[in-house]
């Protein structure tokens, strides 16, 4: 067990050896939910490495183009 102080701004510190642990590195994602008196935080699922969940998947650069692709053009077309 470890303990973290929450600062004025409401941020918690994950300290150094549970973030080895589950490798988490800077700017990663996480998920934070409350589960009675307890905070459990986990490591976000990236959907870009879910690959062939859903049927054949394609690279992750290539869905992040084709992702790019798609925001453009739905925010084009709001915009008319």
């Amino acid at each position: 067990m470890a303990t973290s102080t929450i600062s004025r701004k409401g941020q918690v510190t994950l300290p150094a050896r549970m973030r080895r642990q589950l490798g988490l590195q800077p700017n990663d994602a996480v998920t934070i939910e409350t589960v009675g008196e307890a905070i459990v935080i986990k490591r976000a699922a990236n959907f870009l490495e879910l690959g062939g969940l859903l049927g054949k998947a394609l690279p992750p650069d290539v869905e992040a183009k084709r992702m790019r692709a798609a925001v453009s053009r739905h925010s084009r077309d709001r915009k008319r």
